[in-house]
Parts: C-alpha cells; sequence; structure tokens
C-alpha cells in the first residue's frame, strides 16, 4: 500500500516538476557529450572539406586518413549515440513515471563505458595507429586498443538497451492491458535494433582482436566486411527511427495539431524493427564471393523499408494540412504560410524531413546495381550520408535540443535564441545543399572517395573537379558556423537561459481514432519474426563464405 501512496505520490510529483534532477542530469550528461562530440567533429570536417578542394596542407604531424576516421567517429558514433541514448532515456523518464533506481545506475555504467571505450579508440587514431576509418575494414588493422575500444562501447550501448528493457518492462507489470505509450514504445523498438544489430559487429571485433595481436596470421575479410555491414546498414536505421519519434509524436504538439493513427505509427516502427537487419549486401554490391540472388534479396529488405517510410511522409503531411487548414489555411498549397516557420523546434524537424526525399532517391540508387556501379566508392555515397544523417537525423536532433535541454534545465527558450536557432538551421542548410551538392556532381564525374587531395599528376579529369569541391569547402565553412552557433545555443539553454517551465511536448491523437490493437504490444512475437528475417538473410551466405573461405589475409598497414 505505502508502495503504491509513494510511487503516485511520484508520478504527481514529475508531472509538476517535469523531470526529477537525477534523471534530468544523466540525460543533461548524455547531450553535453553528444554536443562536444559535434564541436570537434565538426573542427576535424572542416579540415577534410578544405583539405579535398586543396585549400589547406595538413601538418607532417597529422595525415588526412587520421581525420577522416577521427570525423567518423565523433560525428557517427559518439554524437548519435549519446544523443539517442539521452534522448529515449528523457523519454522513459516522463512516459513512465521516472528511471528506476538500477535502470538509471545502468545508464550511467553504460556512458561511463561508452566513454572510456572511445578515449581509447581516439588515442589509437591520434597516436596514427588507427587510420582505418569508420568502417575498419580488414585487411587494414588498427592497433588492438582501437578494438578494444569498440568493445566498450559496445557493452556501454547493451548496458543502456537492458536498463530500457527493464524500465519497459516493470511499467507493462504495473499497467497489465495497457498500451506503452507511443514516444516509450519508439524507444523500445530502437533499443532493440540497437542490441541486435551490435551482435554481428561484436563477433566480428572479437575475431579481429586475435588477428590485430598477431595471434592469428589471418582472416576472413568477406566475412568481416558482411558482419560490419549487418550492423553498419542497421544503425542508420536506429538514428532515422529516432528523427521519426519526434516528427510522430514532437512536432504535431508544436505545431497546435493532433498526430496521426496511433495504429499507423506502431506499425511503422515494428516494420522497421523487423525488415531492418537484412540489407546489409545492398553496402556490398560489387563485392566479390556473394551470390547475385542474395544480394537482390538484401536489395529488396533495404528497398522494402520504403514502404514505412512512405507512410510516414503521408502521416506527416496530412497532420501539416489539417493544422494548417484549422488555422485558416486556403488553396492547394498556400495553407503552407500557416505552419509556424519562425518557430525553431518546428523549422529544424520540417527541413530535416524534406531533406529525406533526395535523401531517400540517393539511397535508391546505390541500391540499383547498375547505377551503383557508376557511384560505388565515390564522393557520391559521402554525399549521400551528408543528407541522411547529416541534414535528415542531425536537423532533427538540433530541432529536439530546443526543447529537450530547457525543459531537462528548467529553463526556457527565449525569442533571442529561438532566432539564432533559425539562423543556423538555415545556415546548416544551405552549407549542406552546397556541400552535399558539390560531393554528388562531383562523385558522378569520378571522383573517389575515401581519398585525400591529388590531381593525379594534372590529370585533366582530376582537374575538372576542383570547382565542384570549393563547392565542397564552401559548405564545409558554413556548416562549421553553424556547428559553433548550435554548440553555444546548447550550452546557453542548460546554463544559463532564464528559470521557468518548458514542456515536453507530446501530440495526443485525434478524437475520434480508432483503437490501437493489441497485438502491437507483442514484442516477443515481433523478435522472432526480425530473427527469422534475419536468418533468411544471412545464414546461407555467412555459411557458405565460412565453409569456401579463401585463405585469408594477413593485416596491413597502408598510412
Amino acid at each position: 500500500m505505502g508502495t503504491a501512496v509513494n510511487q503516485s505520490f511520484k508520478e504527481k510529483t514529475n508531472k509538476v516538476l517535469g523531470i526529477t534532477p537525477e534523471d534530468a542530469r544523466l540525460t543533461k550528461s548524455y547531450l553535453f557529450v553528444a554536443f562536444a562530440a559535434l564541436l570537434l567533429g565538426g573542427v576535424l570536417g572542416l579540415l577534410q572539406g578544405l583539405n579535398r578542394a586543396g585549400l589547406l596542407e595538413l601538418p607532417s604531424w597529422l595525415n588526412y586518413y587520421q581525420v577522416l576516421t577521427a570525423h567518423g567517429l565523433l560525428l557517427v558514433l559518439v554524437l548519435t549515440a549519446f544523443f539517442t541514448v539521452g534522448y529515449f532515456y528523457a523519454v522513459l523518464s516522463h512516459n513512465l513515471g521516472g528511471l528506476l533506481p538500477k535502470v538509471r545506475k545502468m545508464a550511467w555504467i553504460g556512458f561511463g563505458m561508452k566513454l572510456v571505450g572511445f578515449v581509447l579508440a581516439v588515442i589509437s587514431v591520434i597516436l596514427n595507429e588507427a587510420s582505418v576509418m569508420y568502417t575498419f575494414y580488414p585487411p587494414m588493422a588498427a592497433s588492438p586498443i582501437f578494438y578494444y575500444g569498440l568493445v566498450f562501447i559496445v557493452l556501454g550501448v547493451w548496458m543502456c538497451a537492458f536498463g530500457a528493457f527493464i524500465q519497459v518492462a516493470n511499467w507493462r507489470k504495473n499497467n497489465k492491458g495497457k498500451h506503452v505509450p507511443i514516444l516509450s514504445f519508439f524507444a523500445t523498438g530502437v533499443f532493440v535494433l540497437l542490441f541486435f544489430g551490435s551482435i554481428p559487429v561484436t563477433i566480428e571485433v572479437l575475431v579481429i582482436i586475435p588477428w590485430a595481436h598477431g595471434w592469428v596470421e589471418t582472416i576472413n575479410v568477406m566475412v568481416s566486411r558482411t558482419l560490419f555491414w549487418a550492423f553498419g546498414h542497421t544503425l542508420v536505421n536506429i538514428w532515422y527511427l529516432t528523427a521519426v519519434s519526434a516528427w510522430y509524436v514532437v512536432v504535431p504538439k508544436l505545431i497546435g495539431g493532433r498526430r496521426f493513427s496511433d495504429t499507423l505509427t506502431r506499425v511503422v516502427i515494428i516494420l522497421l524493427v523487423i525488415l531492418n537487419i537484412p540489407g546489409g549486401f545492398h553496402h556490398q554490391i560489387i563485392d566479390p564471393g556473394i551470390a547475385e540472388s542474395v544480394k537482390f534479396l538484401h536489395v529488396f529488405m533495404s528497398l522494402a523499408i520504403g514502404f514505412p517510410s512512405l507512410m510516414t511522409a503521408y502521416a506527416m503531411f496530412s497532420v501539416f494540412e489539417k493544422t494548417a487548414r484549422k488555422r485558416g489555411g486556403k488553396g492547394l498549397f498556400s495553407w503552407f504560410k500557416k505552419l509556424p516557420w519562425g518557430d525553431v523546434r518546428f523549422l529544424a524537424p520540417m527541413i530535416a524531413m524534406i531533406a529525406f526525399i533526395p535523401g531517400g532517391a540517393g539511397g535508391i540508387v546505390q541500391s540499383t546495381n547498375q547505377l551503383n556501379q557508376v557511384v560505388h566508392n565515390t564522393m557520391w555515397v559521402v554525399g549521400h550520408f551528408h543528407l541522411t544523417v547529416g541534414t535528415t537525423v542531425v536537423l532533427t536532433f538540433f530541432g529536439i535540443s530546443y526543447w529537450l535541454v530547457p525543459y531537462l534545465s528548467k529553463r526556457v527558450l527565449t525569442p533571442a535564441i529561438n532566432k539564432l536557432g533559425v539562423a543556423t538551421t538555415l545556415i546548416w542548410t544551405a552549407g549542406m545543399i552546397f556541400m552535399s551538392g558539390a560531393m554528388h556532381w562531383v562523385g558522378v564525374l569520378g571522383s573517389p572517395r575515401r581519398t585525400s587531395y591529388t590531381t593525379y599528376g594534372d590529370n585533366a579529369t582530376a582537374l575538372s573537379w576542383d570547382p565542384y569541391l570549393m563547392f565542397l569547402a564552401v559548405g564545409g565553412t558554413l556548416l562549421m558556423i553553424g556547428v559553433l552557433m548550435q554548440v553555444y545555443a546548447v550550452v546557453h539553454l542548460m546554463f544559463f537561459a532564464p528559470k521557468g517551465d518548458t514542456e515536453f511536448p507530446i501530440a495526443e491523437v485525434e478524437d475520434h481514432a480508432a483503437k490501437t490493437p493489441y497485438w502491437t504490444e507483442r514484442w516477443g512475437v515481433i523478435i522472432v519474426i526480425m530473427l527469422i528475417v534475419i536468418a533468411m538473410g544471412y545464414v546461407i551466405p555467412l555459411v557458405e563464405m565460412i565453409m569456401n573461405a579463401p585463405p585469408g589475409s594477413p593485416p596491413y598497414k597502408t598510412w
């Protein structure tokens, strides 16, 4: 009886205060590391862009591939992982009556493990012992310390995932027959993907460590690449699912609307979880040793993710139009004017959604065998993920930060910081148009990715890339300005903005919405189906690669 009263008192307190100080401190720590990584990664990105355009000669003690590896690690792993975990732990705290003490402790242990892992990895990169880039493909071999760092990162992620599972299971036990609140449902999907998606890369790293130490002479390069992309392909969609959670649930509230069908939202999450992990071979379309039929299956699975994406596009623009017309919007397109374009919390995710249209189209190009032959291993690919991750995901994260950070810090978003945020969003968008546009164009002209600046002995084709690479440098410079503005805004909102209460915006469903079927809560069944689909995509090709393995490769240091 006493526990129930305490729980009820705690829930009421949470509703009044927003979030307990312990839970707020946890998420703020995660977000602080995320934006520190953005700052460092942004500086390295600018150095890369200027070097690639032939405008900057890196000093002798810092080579291009060190910069490239550190840039990828900081932005692709640190920024996204820390932001995603911090954001969803704030969601779980807000939705489910505060974090359980043991769950909070697990999140702090995960935080420490991930930090230790990143420090080990970055030290190896700084010492020029791990210039193997974000994909760390064998037969290039880094220092074993780099791989130990990766092990700590994965263990930290698993700790956070299991903490989230315990929190959700505890809520379900105390709320039998009820649906998990929608944002916590998104969190469950993301942590399921994080856990299962990171298993293949864990196996890969555990195989690489003895090889990097020299205890094993050779490694099966094909298996290593396959295990990496089983994880890498999933990781992209983990960021995407995190961004989509804010689009479906938060953005409608910010514009004064209701969210689209709860059933459709949950079905989109379930589809993204089930269809996600098989698809890695579309990153290996030109790799030898993989049957065309298997590549085709993975391409189909990759393109299948387009279905929940199209459902999301329909749902979001339906919400926008309905809300704008209630505000007096008229005409076929002029209702767009009624949306709150001056509010950074809407503007940033809206531009992120629009950027996903060309981003998704570029993904289809790369998943298509004939077109992939043209753009594979060119700057086109780099332009593609700067559109998807660098614009769609990062701009959504920026938009979230303008309400999440004040909510956690018990502060308010001032008109001045909102204006700064709008300017940051526009500068970031302009920077990405220049940079990603130049990367796509110069990629079609044959400029390779993963290589530092060279004119190939003043070859005419290579010299023809230079004008486009100048646009790349202009874009990189604008993005660095955007990074500085965004980091300033986050630090201001965390420590210096006026005190006050900020709402955690969660939109309600429509008044006469259909009841959500309870089968959407059967995560055991969903995970079993997901594992069957993974087995269909990976068991036969992996067995084939292991049974008919080539002699293998010793480690190489190419830098």
